[in-house]
């Protein structure tokens, strides 16, 4: 169970500062609660050597509760936005989320910030009331809020956040633009060939039955592959399922998670789209938290958790040891053979100028226009492909099955 660092007023109201072990940050609180402490701030605190990444297990509880306990992004951004507004006109944080409760929409959401509420009223700082969700308020969103909250100027990192999020909203409507034709068109495929092979094509099965003649080797291969499926289809789908399932998995293991990320980097035509995206979201995260005041190793501890893929997390953790070690932000970089010259140059020269979020904000907008460029390329590009493809299976496919039909009007002719 992790560790919890926190500070509190006891009953005699004496100070308290103290750890406890608890299996997640609601726990603690509670705990902290029921012997009567009232708190004042408490945050998880990991040991130098205390693993990353969680368990698989772990993953998959953590995947499920944020299913249930997400909200829209786009909510997220507008709420951002107005609360930076409301507390830079002299409004508290409590009264801000107050407002921002009796006029949200989402039933989820305004539930959320009801808790968040109730939490500020007892003494909980903003970032530490907002870690309590981690479904809605991500590790990044809390560690800007805890930055701000330190260096005093919590209106502007709120600025900078829903600006951030805005963006990446943006980028994940680019990436999902841009995969949803090509994903949608094969599923499509796949649909029709199941259907042809399961419903269509024994029907043809039983008048070829009484020609009593050879069907042709295409006919032949085509009639036993819908045999093949037909008689298993429940076999078939679980296995695919189960093939999915243990899929996604892997993914949450260090070893698999490597293998899928490093395939989705190098895939053909789409291992652009994915780096640039990632590179995109490495620099303007990276950025945002350097010039928030976040040191550079807690940022790019962050900066590790939001990038999406193992590959590059891999590559930021080796760049952390490198940096406890003396090396230099680019240097760091470089030496670890993850990231793209572009982003190690201009991350060297924001390291030269003392401007190293500036810069890294230059890199995310070079990504971000490849990634555009990327996204125009490929709709261009996939579309006639795939019609192409969808059209060449289907004749295939009729072809297949009329050939026998083909072959009984030559014969006819030919006995006439």
């Amino acid at each position: 169970m992790p560790n919890y660092a926190y500070t509190a007023k006891d009953a005699e109201g004496k100070r308290v500062e103290d750890y406890l072990r608890a299996a997640n940050l609601e726990a603690a609180m509670e705990s902290l609660r029921r012997k009567g402490t009232n708190l004042i701030s408490i945050r998880e605190v990991k040991s130098e050597f205390q693993a990353e990444r969680l368990s698989v297990a772990e993953q998959v509880n953590l995947f499920f509760f944020k299913l249930r306990t997400r909200v829209p992004l786009t909510t997220l951004v507008f709420f951002t936005r107005q609360l930076a507004t409301m507390f830079s006109a002299g409004l508290t944080i409590e009264k801000s989320i107050g407002n921002l409760m009796m006029e949200e929409k989402n039933k989820r959401f305004r539930k959320v910030l009801a808790q968040v509420g109730n939490d500020l009223k007892k003494g909980l700082a903003l970032s530490d009331a907002m870690a309590v969700h981690p479904g809605v308020f991500s590790n990044l969103y809390v560690a800007l809020v805890r930055a701000g909250e330190v260096s005093g100027s919590l209106h502007v990192t709120l600025e900078q956040l829903s600006a951030y999020l805005e963006a990446i909203s943006e980028t994940r409507r680019k990436v999902i633009s841009a995969m949803a034709y090509p994903i949608f068109s094969l599923c499509f495929l796949i649909a029709i060939v199941t259907v042809l092979l399961v419903y269509i094509v024994p029907l043809f099965q039983d008048v070829y039955a009484k020609f009593g003649a050879k069907l042709p080797l295409a006919t032949r291969t085509l009639v036993g592959i819908s045999q093949l499926i037909s008689q298993n289809f429940p076999l078939a789908a679980s296995l695919a399922m189960l093939v999915v399932i243990a899929v996604w998995l892997s993914s949450m293991t260090e070893r698999g998670g490597l293998v899928i990320d490093k395939f989705k980097l190098n895939f053909p035509v789409f291992g652009s789209l994915t780096q640039n995206s990632v590179y995109n979201k490495f620099a303007k995260t990276f950025g945002i938290l350097v010039g928030s005041g976040v040191p550079v190793l807690d940022s790019l501890s962050q900066v590790q958790k939001v990038v999406g893929n193992k590959v590059v997390e891999k590559g930021i953790r080796e760049a952390k040891v490198l940096i406890k070690d003396g090396f230099a932000i680019s240097v760091a970089l470089k030496k670890v053979q993850t990231f793209p010259p572009t982003l190690v140059q201009l991350t060297a020269t924001g390291e030269e100028t003392g401007e190293i979020d500036k810069l890294l904000e230059k890199a995310a907008y070079f990504y971000e226009k490849q990634l555009d460029a990327t996204v125009d390329r490929l709709t261009s590009l996939i579309e006639p492909i795939l019609i192409a493809l969808i059209g060449s299976v289907v004749l295939v496919i009729i072809i297949s099955l009329y050939l026998p039909i083909f072959y009984l009007g030559m014969a006819i002719r030919q006995g006439m």
